[in-house]
């Protein structure tokens, strides 16, 4: 009887700490599913204005690419500059200078309506605007919008900042000739 009620009370155990390390495991599981997608969104985000970043960019690009010429479907890129922004950063800081490029993600943010339209920081002061499914006339008129809502916004240091643009519409060709012509563009549109 003695050995008998030591086996059940150890199986009791042995059940419990069974119970128990499962318990943790699932519990540790579900942790790290949520700790490995919250880097994955993070990896995705530029740090200062919480819009995509070049690399999501990239990866949106190619999958745009691939579904607008299967379906001969437009798809524009919108290439945006803050005008004379180092100038601005050497006069007022760096810090007016990391508040600007928030208020213009934001603004890409909010003006951008459907789901497969990316706003992505492309560098420095540069951004970069995916519109799938969209022409140029489209691409100028959302544009003219960002252009209008950069000028209309109320700085640090009341400044008024403009934003030069350059559009390209996929028209065949190579993902890099699409980028090369929105910067030729943007360039145009910055000597004018």
């Amino acid at each position: 009887g003695f050995f008998i009620s030591l086996i059940r009370r150890r199986m009791a155990r042995w059940q419990m700490e069974g119970l128990y390390h499962r318990y943790t495991n699932d519990h540790m599981a579900q942790e790290l599913r949520k700790t490995s997608e919250y880097l994955r969104q993070v990896s995705q985000l530029d740090g200062l204005t919480s819009i995509a970043n070049r690399a999501r960019f990239d990866k949106a690009l190619e999958t745009a690419w691939r579904r607008c010429g299967r379906a001969q479907a437009p798809l524009s890129l919108v290439l945006l500059d803050v005008d004379f922004f180092k100038q601005f950063n050497d006069k007022y800081g760096h810090q007016a200078g990391d508040e600007c490029l928030r208020r213009v993600a934001s603004l890409l943010s909010q003006v951008l309506r459907r789901e497969d339209d990316l706003a992505a920081r492309y560098g420095g002061e540069e951004f970069l605007v995916l519109l799938a499914n969209t022409g140029k006339s489209k691409a100028v008129f959302f544009a003219e919008r960002i252009r209008k809502g950069v000028e209309s916004y109320d700085y640090p240091a009341k400044v008024h900042l403009t934003i030069s643009g350059g559009i390209a519409v996929f028209g065949g060709g190579e993902i890099l000739e699409l980028i090369n012509k929105a910067d030729k563009k943007l360039y145009e549109a910055k000597n004018d």
